[in-house]
């Protein structure tokens, strides 16, 4: 209860610690990203700061499967932060290769003949993705409490990105 007895709400999809938690950079949160090779957001969420990125990747890419008759990428591009078997095993269930470099901790695989480099490459498609919602202040500080209403900016910005792909003369 809150003081003169009210009782506070719970929301159902409000994480207990607000998606913020302690990481090497301090006090902060974690905002997982999905994009597309041309660099347009299709999905996102956000965790505590000490969340492992690996730990969203399922859920992630389950926000952005493909419709029914289409069928998932060729390729899917992560940094090592994804190169984990379960995540690896994911991908290879439903067609898709991994472009994920191998961390040094791994023992390099039997049969491996390294990274496709090219397609990696194009990875950088999703870090300019990251780059421009850090540039949207509102995100970029994470001025929200709660996890929904940070998460209602994010996806207040895709909006904006989806708008602006669609009239491409608007360059305000």
């Amino acid at each position: 209860t809150l003081g003169g007895g009210r009782v506070e709400k719970k929301r159902p999809d409000e994480p207990g610690d607000h998606a913020l938690g302690r990481s090497r950079g301090g006090w902060g949160s974690k905002l997982h990203l999905v994009s597309d090779g041309a660099g347009v957001p299709l999905a996102a969420c956000v965790t505590a700061g000490q969340a492992h990125e690996s730990t969203q990747f399922e859920r992630l890419m389950q926000e952005v499967r493909p419709p029914r008759r289409e069928r998932w990428p060729q390729k899917a591009a992560g940094d090592k932060g994804y190169s984990y078997p379960r995540v690896r095993r994911w991908l290879a269930r439903r067609g898709v290769d991994a472009v994920i470099p191998q961390r040094s901790d791994q023992a390099m695989r039997d049969g491996d003949l390294g990274l496709d480099r090219r397609t990696y490459r194009r990875r950088s498609a999703v870090e300019r993705c990251v780059g421009w919602l850090k540039e949207c202040r509102r995100v970029g500080t994470r001025c929200d409490k709660l996890a929904g209403s940070f998460m209602a900016f994010v996806r207040l910005a895709f909006i904006q990105r989806y708008l602006r792909l669609l009239d491409p003369s608007d360059r305000t």
